[in-house]
């Protein structure tokens, strides 16, 4: 079986676990969108200013007797009337985490709508979860 196709599997099942309240999370998250505008990153289209935020997530949790380790990284993009993004998947050994493309480029999965919107699934799970019952999860949010 395709990692892809594998990692689609394992998130469909974690989001039923964690909907269930049978999982616990470990989760990072780094983000460049509480910062000033001014202070952020911009880049010009077709002669459009689109200003850029990222945001790094790292899920980790124990899955089948085994330690499961998921970083995902958005790129948003906004100029006032239009947001647009880009997201990439990425499945590091357990040590690497670090927030950085390059380090993690190795570990990248192929990425399909569908996957991108059960993991986005997964993360609203686990916020409501969270919601739920605060030990459900250890969630850490830093500025980028």
């Amino acid at each position: 079986m395709k990692k892809e196709a594998e990692l689609l599997r394992s998130v469909t099942e974690l989001i039923k676990e964690t909907q269930s309240g049978h999982k616990v999370w470990e989760i990072q998250c780094q983000t460049t969108e509480y910062k000033d505008s001014a202070d952020k990153q911009v880049e010009k289209e077709d002669g459009v200013d689109w200003i850029v935020d990222e945001c790094f997530v790292s899920y980790y949790c124990t899955h089948q007797d085994k330690e499961f380790l998921m970083i995902t990284y958005e790129k948003l993009y906004s100029n006032g009337e239009n947001k647009k993004s880009e997201n990439l998947i990425f499945l590091p050994p357990l040590g690497i985490r670090f927030f950085d493309l390059d380090t993690l480029a190795p570990y990248a999965v192929k990425a399909d709508q569908m996957l991108i919107y059960d993991i986005h699934m997964l993360w609203l799970s686990i916020l409501e979860q969270y919601r739920k019952n605060p030990q459900s999860a250890n969630i850490t949010v830093s500025q980028r």
